[in-house]
Parts: C-alpha cells; sequence; structure tokens
C-alpha cells in the first residue's frame, strides 16, 4: 500500500531567502500543505480531527535537498502515506518544479494523540477505513 496525493504550490516572495532560494525552513510548511490537503482530497480534514477529539503533533521530520525552488516557481507536493498507521503515521515528500526536476524529498511522522487526555493511542477505526477505502477506490 502506498498512497499518493499531489498539490501545487506557488512560492511567494516572502518565501525565499537573500540567496533568492526558497528558505530550507518553509519546507517543513510546504509538507504541512501536502498533508492537509492529502487529507481533504481522502474526503476528510485536519479540522473536522480535530473536532472529534484527535491531534496528530509531530514526532520527528527529515528533508534532503536536491535543487533550489525560487520566487513564483509552481512546485508539486507529492505526498505519500507508505503503510496503514498504528499509534503514528507516516507521510512521505517528493517535490518538483514545473520542469518535473525533483528539488526536496523528506518524511514526517506524527502521533495520534487523544485532544482532551493529552495521551497517545492508537489511529481512530474510522481513519484506518478512510484509509483503505482510498487504496480499494
Amino acid at each position: 500500500m502506498k498512497l499518493e496525493f499531489k498539490t501545487q504550490i506557488r512560492v511567494r516572495y516572502v518565501d525565499v531567502d537573500q540567496s533568492g532560494f526558497v528558505y530550507n525552513g518553509n519546507y517543513a510548511t510546504y509538507y504541512e500543505v501536502g498533508r492537509s490537503e492529502a487529507l481533504r482530497q481522502m474526503g476528510h480534514t485536519y479540522k473536522e480531527m480535530e473536532d472529534q477529539g484527535i491531534v496528530m503533533p509531530l514526532l520527528n521530520q527529515y528533508s534532503r535537498f536536491h535543487r533550489p525552488a525560487y520566487y513564483d516557481d509552481l512546485l508539486t507536493v507529492v505526498t505519500y502515506i507508505p503503510e496503514l498507521p498504528k499509534a503514528k503515521i507516516r507521510f512521505e515528500y517528493k517535490i518538483f518544479n514545473e520542469k518535473g526536476i525533483l528539488l526536496n524529498e523528506g518524511y514526517n511522522e506524527l502521533v495520534f494523540l487523544n485532544k482532551a487526555t493529552g495521551k497517545p493511542q492508537r489511529a481512530p477505526q474510522w481513519f484506518v477505513k478512510l484509509l483503505e477505502n482510498h487504496v480499494l477506490a
């Protein structure tokens, strides 16, 4: 199982540093956009998840830079979910420019927490089913 979702982001002027490249810290934001849009493409949002008492804080993150992105580039963020989650979920990312050149790749892992107690929990069954249904679609 490896779910794949795509979303596009236009690099804003505020995203670049003095070198003219997208500042490295902005890739975490691009990952978040990819992750949020992946959930939305499956028919659910982070907001709905939080309303159902689940939050997903970041556990760890890795990013590898191949080439820079520049102001006004149209980036494609490809987000992968490589396996069904248990108490944590892994998202993998590849970011391409308009020419299809790989600029960045990375991953992050988030843990499922009960919003009321702040304690880790297994992925909600409805969420696992959502992923399974998307694989079968």
